[in-house]
């Protein structure tokens, strides 16, 4: 038996420092923010152990109706419709015990920001004709760029600018979905629960060890840069700490490919054979197949309201 002092988890992230006394030079801003990342990552797993909605789902439940939910989202071209889902995600991030500001920052930070410079260039009439909405330069007739012949006046459309905002709203409303999965599920479960849905083991196993040895890569990281610090006298230039990085980042390689080989022959002589095992076995309740249904089904109208067979 396990005793209860073991199962206790500490919900707190946990704080990490590179040295933040004094003038930070450009090593000790790039471990800080790889520390930073890593902060980050202790504090995402941390969200998993609480007690919220979709912390209490099975895994498997989780990933099936996200997936649905996602690939249902990104059929939808009506405005309003990818709004509703997109508070929806919010309204179940808050019965997840998860701060909305910061799911909101989380997601917002990234690839919806991405997405919509990606879409900025179909607001313009060059790449997408529409009614003018406003006008930026008028070029007059016969207009050309190169070989390429310009219209009369560059100018903003209402169609461009709506494509761009549904565009960029849809990828927001399916990286939220993701990210609300990631947060309230652990690691290990997941990657375990992508197997029972059938995905191939090669890559559920290329993740897991990914995430495991990330970490203790910039662990490695960490402790090289405070023996350098430890061991410098007088502080040196910016070209100087630039061709540090480059020979550590050399001797990082030539460290991770051995250490790689190590832990392969240290797992086949321990008997793996290619599946990875975790104590938690998965268990369906009533009100995992409540929520299964319930993702499917409004995944199922998105899906008809993107082909107009249901109108809103």
């Amino acid at each position: 038996m396990i005793p209860d002092w073991m199962n206790n988890v500490d919900l707190q992230p946990g704080h990490f420092s590179a040295g933040r006394h004094g003038k930070k030079g450009f090593i000790g801003k790039t471990i800080e923010g790889i520390l930073g990342f890593l902060e980050e990552a202790f504090l995402s797993e941390s969200y998993s152990k609480r007690p919220g909605l979709m912390q209490s789902l099975d895994p498997r439940v989780k990933l099936l109706s996200i997936l649905a939910v996602v690939f249902a989202a990104s059929m939808i071209s009506d405005l309003k419709v990818l709004v509703a889902i997109y508070l929806l995600t919010l309204l179940i991030t808050y019965l997840s015990k998860i701060g909305v500001g910061f799911f909101i920052k989380r997601v917002w930070l990234f690839i919806p920001i991405f997405a919509g410079i990606i879409a900025i260039p179909m607001i313009f009439n060059v790449f997408l004709p529409g009614d003018p909405l406003y006008t930026i330069i008028h070029l007059g007739a016969g207009a050309h760029l190169g070989p390429f012949s310009l219209p009369e006046s560059i100018f903003i459309t209402k169609q461009g600018t709506m494509a761009a905002v549904i565009f960029t709203m849809r990828v927001a409303t399916c990286v939220s979905a993701v990210v609300l999965l990631f947060l309230t599920t652990p690691q290990q479960i997941l990657f375990k629960s992508l197997r029972t849905v059938g995905v191939p083991k090669i890559y559920v196993l290329t993740l897991q060890m990914t995430y495991r040895y990330i970490f203790l890569l910039m662990e490695q990281v960490r402790e090289m840069y405070i023996a350098k610090k430890a061991r410098t006298i007088k502080s040196r230039g910016l070209i100087d700490d630039q061709k540090w990085v480059g020979g550590r980042i050399g001797y990082t390689l030539i460290r991770s490919l051995s250490m790689s080989e190590k832990v392969h022959m240290a797992m086949l002589s321990r008997g793996f054979s290619g599946e990875v095992h975790i104590m938690q076995e998965f268990k369906m309740s009533q009100r995992d197949y409540l929520a299964g249904a319930a993702a499917i089904s409004i995944s199922l109208v998105l899906v008809l309201i993107s082909q107009d067979i249901i109108r809103v």
